[in-house]
C-alpha cells in the first residue's frame, strides 16, 4: 500500500463484502471518534489560563477559546491558544486519516470539535469549536479552506464581529464543500460540524439580533495612543 493510498483510504478503509471487514470498519470509526474526542478535550484555553492564575471560563464571554483568551489575557495568550487548538485538531485528523483515510479524518476532526466544546477533562465546558473546525477544513480540503478564509475576513472586517463571521462560515462550509466535491460522507459530516458550531454560538446570535454583540475595535491602539498624547499635553 502506497502513502497516497493510505492517505486516501487508510489502513482499514477498503470495505469488502466480508462481514468481518465491515466490523473492522465500524470499530475503526469508533476509534476515530474516540481519538478525536479525547484530543479535543485537551482544552488549551483552560490549561493556559491557569498558568495566568485563573480560569478563562470565569471571565469575558465564559468561553474557553482563542478569542476570549485574547480579550482576557492578551494577544500572545490568544495566539498560543489558537495554535495549540489548531494543532490538536491537526493531530486528530492525521491519526484518523491513517486509520480510515479521508473519512477517518472527517470523523476524527468532527469529534475533536465536540471534545473542544464539551471536554471530559474540564467538566464539559469548553470553547465554541471555531479553530478546530478551521483545522478540519484545512486538512481535508484546502480549496474549501481558502474560500472560507476569504469569506471569514470579509465579514469580520465588514461587521467587526467574530461570532457573525464564524457563524456565516460555519453555515457556508458544507455548501461550499458540496459544490466542489459533490455528495460525500465528508459533506455530510461538514453539515453536522457547521450546525454544531452555529448551535454553540446561539447566545451570540441572540445578541447579534438584539444589536448587543461586542465588536472588535481595529483602531484600539491608535485611540489609546491619541488619548495618551492628549493626557500628556494636558499635564
Amino acid at each position: 500500500m502506497t502513502i497516497i493510498e493510505v492517505l486516501k483510504y487508510g489502513y482499514f478503509g477498503r470495505i469488502e463484502s466480508d462481514s468481518q471487514d465491515v466490523r473492522i470498519i465500524v470499530w475503526m470509526c469508533i476509534a476515530c471518534a474516540a481519538i478525536g474526542y479525547l484530543l479535543g478535550s485537551i482544552n488549551w484555553g483552560v490549561i493556559l489560563s491557569r498558568k495566568y492564575g485563573g480560569d478563562v471560563r470565569n471571565y469575558g464571554s465564559g468561553n474557553a477559546g482563542a478569542t476570549n483568551m485574547m480579550r482576557t489575557y492578551g494577544k500572545k495568550a490568544g495566539a498560543k491558544t489558537f495554535l495549540l487548538d489548531f494543532l490538536k485538531a491537526t493531530v486528530a485528523s492525521f491519526l484518523c486519516r491513517i486509520l480510515l483515510g479521508i473519512v477517518g479524518a472527517y470523523i476524527g476532526g468532527f469529534f475533536c470539535i465536540v471534545g473542544h466544546a464539551y471536554p471530559i477533562f474540564f467538566k464539559f465546558k469548553g470553547g465554541k469549536g471555531v479553530v478546530t473546525t478551521v483545522a478540519l477544513c484545512f486538512w481535508t480540503d484546502w480549496r474549501v479552506f481558502l474560500i472560507m478564509f476569504v469569506i471569514y475576513f470579509i465579514i469580520l472586517f465588514g461587521y467587526k464581529m467574530v461570532s457573525l463571521a464564524s457563524c456565516m462560515v460555519a453555515a457556508l462550509y458544507p455548501l461550499v464543500l458540496y459544490a466542489l466535491a459533490g455528495p460525500s460522507i465528508g459533506a455530510l459530516i461538514s453539515f453536522f460540524a457547521g450546525a454544531f458550531v452555529i448551535y454553540l454560538h446561539r447566545t451570540n446570535i441572540r445578541r447579534i439580533i438584539d444589536h448587543t454583540e461586542s465588536k472588535l475595535d481595529f483602531h484600539k491602539k491608535e485611540k489609546k495612543k491619541a488619548e495618551d498624547q492628549s493626557s500628556d499635553g494636558e499635564e
